[in-house]
């Protein structure tokens, strides 16, 4: 509960002071029904989704966190700029709150936008501990609506975190169920002859992987603010109201492509930011992403918001209506995705079951920069060529098996159509550029950067107030959503000083994709695949920011001592 520390009139006796908001959430055993299935999960206040937290701009807030699980706990607040101490990530930048343990976090509020809140203890995430935060801005927004909403996405798995995980290490195809099969051979032989055929199998075959690799778990029940699609999560509107709504993905690895069959959308925002207003049909949400949304509906019947999954293995559903009770018809789910030899064409080699990294394990991240490995194997990883040999946007891959066009042909967002609203930083050149390889082995479930696991790792390490360009190379047939804690990431989509930030950098496969960090940030911070399978598989990094002010090391220093695993 929201508990507003001084009162209107001490609001107007000293207008200076800034508002302070308390709130406290408790960590606990739920339970989850899906419509699909009932299982026990972790939530917040009872439930999840935990409650949607409410911030304004310029305040100062304390969170009480009490964690009544039997095993430690933690909240990261994700996408907010806040001190090191504060970010909730055990071993990193803070020791973990124990069992029957009250930790306090308390930060100012710097920003505004959409952003959510999960745990960053083992599999707790995926099993529920979850939330959304809205934060008001100070000013006016530049844009306007009559109404919001919240659409939470997520995955529901029927298993727990640990028993997916340990499924994928014993089996990495273990929930994939989009295998194919005999007839599907004889329609493509059927459609691009027999020996065409034999030979493109022979060649995922040589690479041990399938075009089905898209997605890492299926089997889920999609879900929208805690409700699955036979439950349908119901908003209301009035005719003639323009209604945004606030998407998050809080799924544990399912990227959503999203619609609303009968309405154009407006996108406003990109992770909490203001960008120059695109008009979409559809558009690619990653794991932690969020995207704000403006819709006008007109006339007196139901909408269907319907977000199907990258591989087309399941869908979350739920309704905008002027009335409750109704409803609109549900689109059918497209055709499963297939990764193409486009999406494969940037990987050295082409044979992930055998990529040997042990010669990679003692390099150190930070001095990635000195090698060159846009020419690994004669191939530039940034000019990735679709099916006619030209050069493609890395956004938006041209031959790409998991990047379709909008149903009907209309538009889908890419990530060169964000362009900030107001740039946040002045454009400068980096003083560096920090290579970092996304790799994996499918096989043996393993996921690294630079073909180095996290605990093997030496952390990255940065200096207070240098303008770091990060090239990610993605090595991998999988789309990772790179996350940098604590920082901004400004995308590089060509658009100069007009580029847009994020707090999540979704990398396809097969491309290479630039963001640039001005390091304003002291302390020690996390950066990693938002997939959590991968995250604990070693696609994860520690940061260090050395410098700046009040001497954060020392604080640094007793964080690592006192802290467990991330």
């Amino acid at each position: 509960m929201k508990v507003r520390l001084l009162t209107g009139l001490l609001s107007l006796l000293m207008p200076a002071l800034v508002l302070a908001g308390e709130y406290n959430l408790t960590v606990d055993r739920v339970e989850i029904d899906t419509g699909d299935f009932v299982k026990e999960g972790i939530g917040y206040n009872g439930k999840s989704p935990g409650p949607v937290l409410r911030f304004k701009e310029g305040e100062d807030v304390r969170i009480n966190v009490t964690n009544n699980l039997d095993e430690a706990t933690s909240i990261h607040w994700h996408g907010l700029i806040l001190p090191f101490e504060q970010d909730g990530v055990p071993g990193i930048s803070f020791p973990g709150i124990q069992p029957g343990e009250t930790f306090t976090y308390e930060f100012p509020i710097t920003q505004a936008g959409t952003y959510w809140f999960h745990s960053h203890s083992g599999f707790q995430e995926p099993d529920g501990a979850f939330g959304a935060i809205v934060i008001e801005p100070e000013g006016r927004e530049p844009f306007r609506y009559d109404r919001e909403y919240v659409i939470q996405l997520t995955d529901k798995h029927p298993h727990s975190g640990d028993r997916i995980m340990r499924n994928l290490k014993m089996m990495p195809d273990y929930y994939n169920r989009q295998q194919q099969t005999v007839g599907e051979f004889f329609s493509d032989a059927s459609s691009n002859g027999l020996m065409d055929t034999i030979q493109d199998r022979m060649a995922w075959g040589d690479m041990r992987m399938m075009k089905a690799d898209v997605e890492d778990v299926q089997g889920f029940t999609g879900m929208i603010n805690g409700k699955g699609p036979a439950q349908n999560w119901t908003g209301l509107f009035e005719p003639g109201e323009r209604v945004r709504l606030r998407f998050i993905n809080s799924s544990a690895m399912t990227y959503f492509d999203v619609r609303i069959p009968g309405l154009d959308m407006t996108v406003v925002q990109a992770d909490g930011n203001n960008i120059q207003p695109v008009n979409v049909d559809e558009f690619r949400i990653g794991v932690a992403e969020t995207y704000d949304v403006i819709v006008h509906p007109k006339d007196e019947r139901a909408h269907t918001i319907f977000a199907e999954s990258m591989g087309r293995s399941g869908y979350a559903r739920a309704t905008l209506a002027p009335e409750e009770g109704m409803e609109a018809p549900v689109p059918p789910m497209r055709d499963p995705a297939r990764l193409t030899m486009a999406d494969m064409a940037g990987m050295p080699g082409m044979d992930h079951g055998d990529m040997d990294h042990s010669s990679m394990e003692n390099m150190d991240d930070s001095n990635m920069q000195d090698m060159d490995h846009g020419s690994m194997d004669g191939m530039d990883h940034s000019k990735m060529g679709g099916d006619d040999g030209q050069p493609s946007d890395p956004f938006y891959a041209k031959g790409s098996g998991i990047m379709p066009v909008a149903a009907n042909d209309g538009k889908f967002l890419s990530y060169a159509d964000l362009k900030a609203q107001k740039p946040l930083y002045e454009e400068r050149e980096p003083t560096r550029e920090i290579e970092l390889r996304l790799t994996g082995n499918m096989e043996r479930y393993t996921w690294s950067i630079n073909g180095v696991k996290y605990e093997d790792a030496d952390p990255i390490r940065l200096q207070y107030g240098e303008r770091v360009r990060f090239k990610f190379v993605n090595e991998t047939m999988m789309t990772h959503p790179m996350h940098l804690h604590g920082m901004w990431s400004i995308l590089d989509v060509g658009a100069g000083k007009w580029n847009p930030i994020k707090h999540t950098v979704s990398v396809q496969p097969g491309t290479t994709v630039y963001m640039e960090t001005e390091v304003d940030a002291p302390g020690q911070w996390a950066f990693h695949c938002h997939l959590s399978y991968h995250a604990a598989a070693g696609m994860f990094r520690k940061v260090i920011v050395e410098g700046g002010p009040d001497s954060t090391q020392a604080k640094t220093d007793v964080a690592i001592e006192e802290g467990g695993d991330a």
